[in-house]
Formats: C-alpha cells, structure tokens, sequence
C-alpha cells in the first residue's frame, strides 16, 4: 500500500520505473502549483537528498492527479498506458495501513490495508477480493504506484549514485512551499532520459511530486504528484473494511491459481542488468506458457515492430521515455535505455 519505507533495493527500483515506462502503471501528475517561488533557507543538494531519504511521511491524506504522456495506445485492461489524466485519493495512518479510492469509468475501485489482509472492492461488478498483507496482486501494486511519496523516493535511492544532482530553486506544490531537488544522468549512463525533478517538502522532506523529462523534449513525459496533501492523523475508521451488502468476496489468487506451486509457474525471478539510469530488466514468462496470454493481461503481440540479434527474434516496442523487447521465446527485457542496450543484457 506504499504507506512505509519499501524494502525494494535501489536497483530494482530504478528498473521498477524503467518497466512502468514501458507498459504504462506510471501514476501521473499536473505540473507543480503556480505562484510566486517561496522562499526558503538554503540547502545543499546533498543534504536535501539525505534528509528525503531518513523522512518519515506518518499519516496523511491526499489526492493526486494522473496525467499520462507515454504516447502508448489504449490496452485491454490498462487504460492507464493511453495518454491521458485521472486522480486518486490516498489516506496513510503512518504506521502500514492506507486505503485509495480510483475512480474507474462508471465507478470506482476501493483498496483498502488494515493491518493484516489487503481488501480490493470494485464498484462496477460488485466484487471484493481479499489477499494477506504483503501478498503480490495487481491490486496491490496499483495502491503503491499511486504514492507519489513513495515512488520519488525510491526513484532517488535507485538513481543517486550514477546522477549529478542540484537544486533548482524552489516552487509551491499541492499549496506547499517545496525545493526543486534535479537529478540528471552522469555522462557515463545510457538513457533515453534527460532528468529526473524531485519537488521536496520544505518541512516534513517529504517528496509532492515527481517529474520525469526524456532527451529532446521540454515537456514532461511522466508525472506524479499531489494537487492536495494534509499531514496528520486520520480517521481510523478509513483503514477498516467491511464488504457491501450482496458483495461477491473471493480471497486473491496467483494468475494460475495455486499459489502452492508460486516459485513454478511465475518463472525465474527477473534479472537485473546494469545499474542507475541505464538499468535493464529481464524477464521470463512461466515456462510452461510462453505463447499464451494471462486472462486480464494485455495483449502486447500485435505491438512494436519486429527486431532480431543473436539473443533471437522479438518484437521492439519503444516510448518517449522506455524501450522493450518481447522475445518470441518468451523472454522480455525492458529499460528508460536505447535498443542497444537492451539488446546487450538480453545477449548475456
């Protein structure tokens, strides 16, 4: 539910945001408020990324505005992956529970963490679907990617090490006074993209909003962030579920329905290439299912265009801000990278 620290490491996390680039579950948002920039005592690059990265959010409640500039058409079950711009409302109490409400098209999807099980309702079937807390679900991941909190942070950790970082003055975000926190790729890295812009919250250190620029283009290609955030306890009535009168409730299952034999049907776990900008992930599709979709998984066949090298032959498909390539063997590698270095880690 991104409601505490993630346990991710860096480099999984830098790779996490090279995927979302590719298949479009980047949350996105407006750019940061207008007004006049506050001022606010200086403060070293270093010492702002230090101090963002010890924060301690606690309970808050906000929304947050999605915009999406991926360039990537509608997909079957992914709406978020065609341009666009929508909203959540999150609520955290500080401490592992947290709740966000989606809107969907003629309703909306509620997901809920308590504590011990994660609940997800949605309005338009009426259907609840419950998994342990902590348990991997597409549910799951939508609640994280909606916290733009979480998400700058761990793209700070991830990318810290290989960036030339600044201050670029500071602005008002979500009503709050925030610096520009700027990390850029050091000369070294491989990337598609130009910058990545932190907007940091002068008192708590917290992170309202994230903005992603790709090489050749001044306007944002993704975005996250607060248009409104108000830090302090909440209600906790707000991290309780109890499902709707007539409710179908159905515990979560694994996409093949038995999570006994999890570690078999999932595929080795991805790979990751690389480090920081230029990081690739590779990944395997279930062995015994390489040519087949999931039910509910997009279709990304008829995507991109045909490429081969001595790792085989795919299908290339590129946005402003990530390239993937789709082994026919059932492999995918995906980066914010040139085809190149996709290409490479996937002839290792």
């Amino acid at each position: 539910m991104a409601t505490g620290r993630t346990a991710r490491t860096g480099r999984i996390a830098a790779a996490g945001i090279a995927v979302a680039g590719v298949v479009g579950l980047g949350l996105l948002a407006a750019p940061g408020g207008a007004g006049a920039a506050p001022e606010l005592p200086p403060v070293t690059p270093e010492d702002l990324v230090s101090s963002v990265l010890a924060a301690d959010p606690g309970a808050f409640d906000g929304t947050v505005e999605l915009d999406n500039a991926l360039g990537l058409p509608v997909l079957p079950g992914m709406p978020q992956a065609a341009n666009g711009t929508s909203s959540a409302r999150l609520w955290s109490d500080g401490a592992g529970r947290g709740r966000v409400q989606l809107p969907t098209g003629s309703g909306e999807r509620t997901l809920v963490s308590d504590g011990t099980t994660f609940w997800a309702w949605n309005s338009e079937d009426r259907t609840v679907t419950k998994a342990p807390e902590g348990q991997h679900t597409g549910d799951g991941r939508d609640a994280a990617n909606a916290d733009p909190a979480a998400a700058a942070t761990e793209a700070l950790a991830a990318l810290r090490p290989t960036s030339d970082i600044s201050v670029d003055g500071t602005a008002e975000v979500a009503g709050r006074p925030a610096y520009e926190l700027v990390l850029a790729p050091a000369a070294s890295e491989r990337t598609l993209l130009r910058e990545v812009r932190v907007a940091v919250d002068a008192e708590h250190r917290v992170p309202l909003q994230l903005t992603v620029l790709a090489n050749g283009s001044t306007n944002p290609v993704l975005q996250l962030g607060f248009t409104d955030v108000t830090f302090g306890p909440q209600d906790p009535s707000l991290f309780t579920f109890t499902p709707p009168p007539g409710a179908t409730v159905q515990d979560a299952q694994r996409p093949d329905g038995a999570p006994e034999d999890a570690q078999q049907h999932e595929g080795a776990a991805p790979t990751i290439v690389g480090d920081g900008w230029d990081t690739v992930v590779v990944a395997s599709k279930p062995a015994q299912d390489t040519t087949s979709t999931p039910e509910g998984a997009p279709d990304l066949s008829s995507l991109g265009t045909p490429v081969s090298g001595p790792w085989g032959n795919g299908r290339l498909i590129s946005t402003a801000v990530a390239n993937a390539i789709i082994t026919d063997d059932g492999r995918v590698a995906a980066g914010a990278v040139p085809e190149q270095v996709l290409t490479e880690a996937l002839a290792r």
